[in-house]
This record gives C-alpha cells, sequence and structure tokens, in this order.
C-alpha cells in the first residue's frame, strides 16, 4: 500500500510536490480507512479535481514514470515476478520555465508499506543518467529504518542485510540500481520491492486504445464476480464469450428464458468503457494492487462512478488493501457523503505556471478553521472558495469573429 509520494522538477511541477495517502486524524468515514497495527492508517481512495492543464494528469505521470523506471528494465529482460497491468511508458521530463530547471535532476520519493515492512525509495535522474538512488526499510512499528543500499552516481554502497562479495556494485548508469539487483539477484528484501511496484497499474483513459482493452478471464470465481458487479450497475447480461473463429466478442442477455449473445461492438460507448475498466478494478481489490487512473469519469455515469469509489471504501469488499487514485471531473460525487476531506485533492497553477497541490483537509477559511465536513463540497468549489477551479475569466467577442 501507498503511503506519501513526493515529487520534484517533473513537467508542470517546478517545486516539490507531496501526496500523502496517510489518513489525517478525521471522524469522518473512519470504517474506511486501510488499517495496519502499530502503524498510521491508509486512505482507500483519492480524487483530483482542477482546471484542464492545472497539473492532474501530470501528478499521476510522475508515480507512473517511478514505476516506470523500476519496472521497465526488469520487464523487458522477463524478469518479472508479477503479471503486469500498464500500457505505456511515461517519459521523465523536467520543469521547462525556467533555465535553471531544465539542467536540475527530477527527483521521486515513494513511502509505501507491504505485509511486514515499510520501504523508502529514492531516486534522481537527469537526462536517462541516475544521479543518485537509496533503499531503506523498516519493520512495521519500528522506529530506525535500516538502509538496504545507497547509490550517488556510479558509487554504490550496500547494507547490512544484503553486503555480499557476489553482489555486483557496478551498474549501469541509466538503469535504478534496484532494477539491476532484481534482475541479476534473488534477494528477498529486493524481491519484494520489486513485486510491490509490479503490482501497480497505471491506465489512462483519455487514451482511446485504452478503452478497447479489455481485461476479462475465463475463471469461474472472476466470471461471476464480474457479472455480478455489472449486473448491479445497471447492464443485465448473463455471461460474455470470445468467439475465436469470428474474432467476435459477445455479451450474452437472457430474456424469458432465451439467450440472445450480441456482438460487443454493437453496445454503447458507456458500456464499453464499463468493460475496459472493472476488469482491472476487480483485479485490484482482489490481488490488493494500487490502480493509477487519469479521467476515470469519462463516459461513466456519476452513480457508476460513485459505485465505483464505492468498491474501495467498503472493508467488506476491499479487504486486501487496494488503493485507487484517480483524476475527475465530474463534480456529482464531490460531496461529503462520497469523500473524506483528506481524500480529495486539488491540482493548478501559480503565478510562475508551476503545478501545487493541496487538499481540501489542507484548505483553511477566513476565520483560520477547516472546511466542515458537512459542507457542500461541490457547490463552494464551484464558487470558487478552494482554487483550481475552471472558470472563464473572459468570454469571446463574438462579433470580432465575424
Amino acid at each position: 500500500m501507498i503511503c506519501q509520494f513526493s515529487f520534484k522538477n517533473f513537467k508542470s511541477y517546478k517545486n516539490e510536490t507531496v501526496f500523502d495517502f496517510q489518513a489525517a486524524t478525521l471522524a469522518e468515514y473512519e470504517n474506511s480507512l486501510l488499517v495496519t497495527e502499530n502503524a498510521t492508517s491508509l486512505l482507500p481512495v483519492s480524487v483530483i479535481y482542477g482546471p484542464n492543464g492545472g497539473g492532474k494528469t501530470s501528478l499521476l505521470q510522475a508515480l507512473s514514470c517511478l514505476i516506470n523506471l523500476v519496472v521497465e528494465p526488469i520487464y523487458q529482460l522477463g524478469k518479472n515476478r508479477t503479471p503486469l497491468i500498464f500500457q505505456h511508458k511515461v517519459i521523465n521530463e523536467p520543469f521547462k520555465f525556467d533555465e535553471i530547471s531544465c539542467n536540475l535532476p527530477t527527483e521521486f520519493n515513494i513511502y509505501f508499506r507491504t505485509q511486514n515492512n515499510e520501504y523508502r525509495y529514492y531516486i534522481s535522474v537527469l537526462n536517462d543518467k541516475i544521479v543518485s538512488e537509496y533503499l531503506q526499510r523498516k519493520s512495521i512499528g519500528a522506529k530506525k529504518p535500516a538502509v538496504i543500499f545507497e547509490r550517488e552516481e556510479d558509487q554504490i554502497e550496500l547494507g547490512s542485510s544484503i553486503s555480499k562479495s557476489s553482489i555486483n556494485t557496478e551498474a549501469n548508469p541509466k538503469m535504478p540500481y534496484l532494477s539491476f539487483l532484481a534482475i541479476n539477484y534473488n534477494i528477498p528484501v529486493i524481491a519484494e520491492v520489486q513485486k510491490w511496484f509490479e503490482s501497480c497499474i497505471i491506465r489512462n483513459y483519455a487514451n482511446q486504445t485504452t478503452e478497447k482493452s479489455i481485461l476479462l478471464s475465463d475463471n469461474d470465481k472472476f466470471k461471476k464476480s464480474f457479472i455480478i458487479a455489472i449486473n448491479d450497475m445497471g447492464i443485465d447480461i448473463t455471461d460474455y464469450a470470445f468467439d475465436k473463429e469470428e474474432n467476435q466478442f459477445y455479451l450474452k442477455r437472457t430474456i424469458n428464458s432465451q439467450i440472445y449473445p450480441l456482438p460487443f461492438a454493437n453496445e454503447s460507448e458507456g458500456t464499453k468503457k464499463i468493460f475496459a475498466t472493472l476488469p482491472i478494478i476487480l483485479y485490484a481489490l482482489i490481488e490488493g494492487r494500487l490502480i493509477i487512473v487519469d479521467e476515470l469519469d469519462s463516459k461513466l455515469h456519476p452513480k457508476l462512478l460513485k459505485y465505483i469509489v464505492n468498491l474501495f471504501t467498503n472493508r467488506e469488499i476491499n479487504k486486501n488493501g487496494a488503493q485507487l487514485l484517480f483524476t475527475c471531473h465530474d463534480m456529482s460525487i464531490l460531496k461529503n457523503d462520497v469523500f473524506r476531506r483528506d481524500e480529495i485533492w486539488f491540482a493548478a497553477l501559480d503565478e510562475n505556471h508551476s503545478s501545487e497541490i493541496y487538499s481540501l483537509y489542507d484548505i483553511r477559511k477566513e476565520d483560520g478553521k477547516r472546511v466542515n465536513h458537512t459542507a457542500a463540497y461541490d457547490r463552494q468549489y464551484l464558487e470558487g472558495r478552494y482554487g483550481a477551479d475552471p472558470y472563464l475569466k473572459t468570454m469571446l467577442s463574438w462579433e470580432s469573429l465575424t
């Protein structure tokens, strides 16, 4: 489970930016939190709002870029330990609106939790070369972390837990040392970190190719869960099948005891989006994965969007610590009966055209008090009280266009 992610000098983000999945001390929806004994409770879901060009997608890309940095070389050599469910490489690009940042490294720092341990992994990259990197681990509940390895350019030092003469401390300057160790050695602590990175799911539904990608299974248990969820969403099907001879995917509906298979190509765009999205959601819930989704609300009815969020916030369903991070424009779910205040985030540009993020819980009113948990979040956002609102400053003069 992800606890915290920070980064600096990536795309529209110039300054250090911290995105936190650690739950604040709030009374609302405590029964939805991911609880681990002797550790901070974590949020099962976080949503990012803000205007177009404000930095919502760039934040998700920063996290995706870090995951890709680690996983891509492992995957290319066929050394991955976990089936991967993400589709495209994210290029590392520094902030470009000042001359200094272009020549500085991009920094990523992630703090995450496995069953028994908490890890902190840091890496900085400049022109595709690794500038520095380290991995730390501590047992859950322990106070002091142990260093697994540290790297400053071509100098690598191993911590006591993996320090062996047989381990090579010379690595490709363009490859993370974490990836190098995962590819070449069978070290339990490295394997655990590797599996966590590989378990992360990245989807971008602004990409039409993603919407056409459907990940389904013939496993009876999965198929049953999927059909129940689809029916809960109001799509009345009783089965699905792929005809190899026709190269055609069919949805089956049963009406008056008669089965009617209809080509998937004939379904509505909304139904197609659900079939592209829901299987990924179910895999994340079943296996306790982190899923990162850009524009989850695209082509989804607001009730279906709320249904998906509730899958993650319901402990009876989300039993394995799955987490959902997504961007959204749909304000129909920006409500106090859907999210905690620390689960709602906003992204916007500052006066220097650099993106910044903040949570609803961070916002203070004029009297210094926080936004109340009973407030109408959607209405106050539209009124501009939270900033990051996509308002129009001026209107076009249509006469000038004729």
